[in-house]
């Protein structure tokens, strides 16, 4: 009993009023260890798990949740949360599938307030919560912890706008940790910086704590720090809290975030205040695990890793990533263009650019959080002669859906979406996989979109890509390839042209038993189906559609002539996607041959690995064999 954990005493938030301040210090070190062995099983967000600790501490030791609500933004940062709030039990099953989820999720507990998972949200969804109460006459708090880059997201200053104009009480905790997944850019960013850098800032932020420290009366306090941050700031730098001031909210001088008692006390001082306050807290990504705090770039997202080296397990690849293949691919074409620029929106060494910035500084633009802002200025690039391409997750593209139709193929402007995780992307889960990008760009008038079906493909793709006018999608899954040669001189496709990868070995003039339409990484697992079926005595052709818009009309054709049986398979939500184009070409056929469509069905699919997720869909080469044996029946 004398080795027990205090945290494996903790059974709720209420246990941690209990505990004295140098106990919570215990307990933060106690869920660092957790975390650190969990993840280095599972995998995860380890470095902002680490980093946000002693923040999630004191929050929940000051407020009363479920009731008062905590609001986390991204929610990568969640891991102490979810351990002191009833979930250690479940933390071994962090990311696997069936397990606890790597984000909060409302279904998993009531201390969850929303199913986070994208940045800059989390202050809409606070002020939602804060206006609620306010119309409900309750006295619930409202605190939201949102990062330094997340918050200079579009999104985010849309609400500080809204917060500072109505004013209700709620506060807004700042993680400053100088950190998003890639360094943070931008010119608040720098502002930032120059005022951590500021030694008249830092004699006025020391000051106002010692008259803070020794007041018991929070508003006067607080009144006093906004004269005196006003009066005495603007002076010397521009701070990026002093925007904030002038929208209406109170921001707190810099304190610890790994300061436990610091935190609480002034935690307890900016909740007693009749508006909201922005308290700005200081923290160090990866704190108590030094790989991680020495890399957090790394560490961000991570797979299994070794405990005391740090040292990242990888499986040996059989082949090189997609990514990868698309950032190497990338720096020959610019190698002989001069007008290809490469953009992301924080993601440089996620999405393979990161040796694209390196030989092409000039030429690589990372817009920090701001997807919708990185593909309006894409357009604006075409419009002056370069070849932009943008280069998002596909669950980050859907948050600039406008931008692509409005500035982007309503103008027709020659731009390449590079849609990277696109599909099932595993254990992140229903908040990142890539599911809506074949509806939302198939949608749009103008728009063509690639499929490339393995590592060699991909690089036929780009190519033709930048060969095309008008916008172009080249989708492609996260994870390794299919290990296929990539040609040192890629090929320009025919457009709305498709390949067949698999014909069975029957008599040409015989009608085949089904004709398989397959997208991007679906083309290897129907080829697996396809020889199944085979061992069945069923005789399938597959076909690498190649394009998912504009489709091979004449392969649509063809498939309806020669088969029993036409099957779509596509890795993306089967509502509104290229399935639904196939069926609608076929429509136009006076064959009514019979037709299936299978994908992503309408539903959010949970984590787990790729693997698992598409076995328990139907979407792996056993249950494609299955559906089709099963239709031909």
């Amino acid at each position: 009993m004398d080795d027990q954990r205090i945290l494996d005493m903790v059974k709720s938030p209420a246990d941690l009023k209990l505990l004295s301040n140098e106990e919570l210090s215990i307990l933060a070190q106690e869920i660092r260890e957790e975390i650190v062995t969990v993840t280095s099983r599972n995998g995860g967000h380890v470095a902002s798990s680490l980093g946000a600790v002693e923040i999630i501490l004191a929050v929940h030791s000051v407020l009363n949740c479920p009731h008062d609500r905590f609001v986390f933004d991204v929610g990568h940062q969640a891991y102490a949360h979810k351990l002191v709030t009833g979930r250690l039990g479940q933390f071994a099953t962090l990311r696997r599938y069936g397990g606890m989820s790597g984000f909060p999720k409302p279904s998993e507990s009531p201390y969850d307030s929303h199913p986070s998972g994208h940045a800059s949200d989390s202050l809409s969804v606070a002020l939602g919560y804060a206006r609620a109460r306010d119309l409900r006459g309750d006295n619930q708090k409202v605190v939201a912890l949102i990062g330094d880059a997340a918050l200079a997201g579009g999104m985010a200053f849309e609400a500080l706008n809204q917060i500072g104009f109505i004013r209700t009480p709620m506060v807004i905790i700042l993680n400053d940790n100088e950190m998003a997944i890639s360094r943070n850019t931008g010119a608040l960013m720098r502002h930032l910086g120059r005022m951590r850098a500021s030694s008249q800032y830092r004699q006025v932020r020391d000051n106002l704590q010692e008259r803070m420290e020794h007041s018991n009366e929070a508003t006067v306090a607080l009144l006093n720090f906004g004269r005196n941050m006003k009066e005495s700031m603007k002076q010397f730098v521009l701070p990026r809290t002093m925007i904030y001031e002038q929208m209406g909210i109170l921001c707190t001088a810099p304190i610890d975030g790994h300061d436990i008692a610091q935190m609480k006390e002034t935690l307890q001082m900016v909740l007693e205040t009749d508006g909201p306050v922005l308290m700005h807290v200081v923290t160090k990504k990866g704190a108590g695990y030094s790989p991680a705090a020495n890399d957090p770039e790394t560490f961000h997202g991570v797979g299994p890793y070794n405990v005391a080296t740090g040292e990242i397990k990888k499986k040996p690849a059989s082949a090189p990533t997609y990514t990868s293949v698309f950032g190497d691919a990338l720096v020959r074409e610019a190698h002989t263009d001069a007008s290809i620029v490469a953009m992301t929106a924080a993601m440089k060494g996620g999405t393979g650019l990161a040796k694209f910035a390196e030989e092409f500084p000039s030429r690589f633009i990372d817009t920090g959080i701001t997807e919708e802002h990185a593909v309006g200025m894409a357009s604006g690039l075409a419009f002056g002669g370069m070849k932009p391409v943008v280069t998002l997750y596909s669950t980050f593209l859907q948050r600039a859906v406008d931008q692509l139709i409005v500035n982007n193929a309503l103008a027709n402007a020659n731009v390449v979406f590079a849609i990277d995780r696109a599909g099932l992307v595993g254990d992140d889960g229903p908040t990142h996989h890539g599911v809506f990008d074949l509806v939302y760009t198939r949608m749009v008038p103008n728009m063509r979109v690639l499929t490339p079906s393995d590592e060699a493909e991909l690089a036929s793709a780009l190519h033709t890509a930048l060969t095309l006018n008008g916008p172009v999608a080249i989708r492609y899954p996260r994870g390794e390839a299919e290990g296929v040669p990539v040609p040192e001189l890629p090929c320009v496709f025919e457009e709305g042209v498709s390949r067949v990868v698999y014909e069975p070995s029957v008599a040409v003039e015989s009608v085949l038993d089904a004709t398989i339409l397959a997208f991007g990484r679906m083309v290897g697992r129907s080829v697996g189906a396809a020889k199944l079926l085979a061992g069945q005595g069923l005789q399938v052709r597959v076909v690498d559609m190649r394009w998912a818009k504009p489709l091979d009309a004449v392969a649509i054709a063809e498939a309806a002539t020669s088969s029993r049986l036409v099957v779509t398979v596509e890795e993306g939500a089967l509502a509104g996607g290229v399935g639904e184009g196939v069926l609608a070409e076929l429509a136009k056929l006076e064959s009514r041959v019979p037709a299936i469509t299978l994908g992503i069905p309408d539903q959010f699919i949970p984590q787990g690995s790729v693997d698992v997720l598409l076995s328990s869909i139907g979407l792996d080469a056993d249950g494609i064999a299955s559906t089709v044996a099963e239709r031909l029946r």
